[in-house]
């Protein structure tokens, strides 16, 4: 799944910023407030790691996109749209897919919908607002972990 030290600091930083995204969206899906506490927890951890995989994606689509596949190292404004409009894409197909034909989850009432898209506005927003600070936080661990490994050498 995950490839090089690239990746490495790019999943680490999403799982870390969408697991309590996850906890904190609990009351916009229903069920999810009474279920009992460990499967509650199990559920956000694994939409939380379902995120890695999408951010994974974006990553790679933007480095097949850039033709680099160490674009973080050096990324500006039009990669990082690219990478949060991978995200959405990708995001809103799976909670369109998840809601309306597989029905492996359902909105609660207090989830707000984005009328022509019919997503809930939390997941939507979790794309819009985590992936540049993902971005931003993998980046600097990324080079800080550089300049530490020449130090050392």
């Amino acid at each position: 799944m995950v490839r090089s030290a690239r990746e490495l600091h790019v999943a680490l930083f999403a799982f870390l910023l969408n697991l309590p995204w996850e906890f904190l969206q609990v009351p916009l899906y229903a069920g999810m407030p009474v279920m009992p506490h460990w499967e509650a927890v199990q559920a956000c951890i694994q939409a939380a790691l379902g995120d890695v995989l999408i951010t994974l994606m974006a990553y790679w689509s933007v480095a097949v996109w850039h033709r680099r596949h160490d674009w973080l190292r050096g990324y500006g404004a039009k990669e990082c749209v690219g990478f949060v409009l991978v995200g959405v894409g990708i995001t809103v197909a799976m909670e369109w897919h998840a809601t309306l034909f597989s029905q492996r989850w359902e909105y609660a009432q207090l989830m707000p919908r984005v009328p022509w898209l019919g997503t809930g506005l939390s997941p939507l927003l979790q794309w819009l607002i985590l992936p540049p600070l993902m971005l931003w936080m993998a980046r600097r661990h990324r080079l800080g972990s550089e300049v530490v490994s020449k130090e050392n050498n």
